[in-house]
């Protein structure tokens, strides 16, 4: 395990200097989000919010959402346009290129930018859930922990995760990787991101993602 693995709770790898896709939004007011399934192969945009800069560029093209990450200890995403609440989310990543040494995966009931779930997995065959709460990191669970069911280095992973009120359970490849419970966040917008820790260039691409309300 890295030394800025080990660090990543305590400096949030730059999030509160990577602002990207995403709009202040309160939850007062608004309704449970979507009732029927969404899924898409990423043909194109539709429903996704997107953004580049300088540290990162993030595209839809080619039938697949592509994540590089230019500069090292930073995290770059896109978001849906839509919110919701209780849902079951699955979408296959593949590492393209870069270190090994890197998280990508899944972000859920995404108030803004300074407020989400992230459920993460890494090229080197980490996984972990955390609370990010404007610049703050609470690790829901273990903290960075190796798990088999993870595919190393330039491979496709499937990630998995069921919402529903305060549990969470994430799955990769299939198999249960982590459950957690909390109940800071209720409703959202989801989010698909990739980050780099010690050295930039990290490039990950998410294909057919499936998100279905849950009762």
């Amino acid at each position: 395990m890295s030394c800025a693995r080990c660090l990543s709770s305590r400096v949030g790898h730059g999030i509160a200097l990577l602002a990207l896709s995403l709009l202040a939004l309160s939850c007062a007011g608004r309704d449970k989000g979507p009732t029927e399934a969404w899924r898409t192969g990423f043909d194109d945009a539709a429903g996704w919010e997107l953004s580049s800069d300088a540290v990162a560029d993030v595209a839809v093209g080619e039938g697949h959402l592509r994540v590089h990450v230019l500069s090292a200890g930073q995290v770059a995403w896109a978001t849906s346009e839509s919110r919701w609440d209780n849902v079951h989310l699955s979408v296959e990543a593949t590492q393209i290129s870069g270190p090994h040494d890197n998280e990508y995966g899944v972000l859920v009931r995404m108030q803004d930018d300074q407020h989400f779930y992230a459920f993460s997995i890494s090229g080197d065959g980490y996984v972990r859930a955390a609370r990010y709460d404007a610049g703050d990191w609470t690790v829901l669970g273990s903290d960075w922990t190796p798990h088999d069911a993870i595919l190393l280095g330039e491979a496709t992973n499937r990630l998995e995760l069921v919402a529903e009120g305060a549990h969470f359970d994430f799955r990769v490849n299939d198999q249960s990787v982590l459950q957690v419970e909390d109940t800071a966040y209720a409703t959202g917008r989801l989010g698909l991101y990739a980050g780099s820790f010690t050295e930039g260039d990290v490039v990950v691409v998410f294909d057919t993602l499936e998100a279905s309300p849950l009762p």
